[in-house]
């Protein structure tokens, strides 16, 4: 489990693929504890440690997680966001995010203004009823809050803080985020439709 709270961002170092799967190795901020088989989100995507040499960390991504993120665009040199998995008795800042990208976003326009950032973003369809003014949602593992939503496009307003920890300032217009709903969202979501369709409403 992770909280949406970017602990730092990496520098992908290596790509090769071998039988559908492709091993990417990232340097990481900071690798203290980290074992093999450890859960790291990269871009808020869960993977798994397969090697440690020094900061540089490996791991396996399979065809099925390339289709559904935007983890494919990626190349040597590219920073992704970093956050190790939530331990015991950790501070939650943000809120609980599972790791499991439920689409992707484009972003449709980003405005400065003064020091802060507003994004507009592009969601996929699969996602609309979700998308809840003030509710929660993870834009490549970070937890932000959802502004004003019209017609499949949510506005994010973003603090200088987390423009300087993340990767957000580098983005632009047409660039592709990995979208992880609120979980609550989607259980509250998903039980009221299935109320509703049980009482013949829908």
């Amino acid at each position: 489990m992770f909280t949406g709270i970017i602990q730092g961002v990496g520098e992908i170092v290596s790509i090769s693929e071998s039988n559908t799967v492709a091993s990417v190795s990232i340097n990481l901020p900071n690798v203290e504890a980290l074992e093999i088989g450890a859960s790291v989100a990269i871009n808020g995507v869960c993977l798994t440690v397969v090697s440690i040499n020094g900061e540089e960390v490996k791991f396996d991504i399979i065809t099925e997680t390339l289709n559904r993120t935007n983890l494919a665009d990626l190349s040597v040199g590219s920073s992704v966001n970093i956050e190790r998995s939530l331990k015991f008795g950790d501070e939650i800042g943000g809120h609980i995010l599972s790791g499991h990208i439920m689409a992707t976003g484009i972003i449709h326009s980003r405005t400065q203004s003064g020091d802060q950032m507003t994004f507009s973003i592009l969601a996929s369809p699969s996602t609309h009823k979700y998308l809840t003014e003030k509710g929660y949602i993870a834009i490549d593992g970070i937890s932000l809050t959802v502004g004003e939503v019209e017609n499949g496009i949510f506005h994010l307003h973003i603090i200088p803080e987390t423009l300087r920890l993340t990767t957000l300032g580098s983005k632009q217009v047409g660039d592709v985020v990995n979208l992880e709903i609120d979980s609550n969202t989607q259980l509250i979501v998903e039980t009221i439709e299935r109320l509703m369709k049980d009482r013949g409403v829908v």
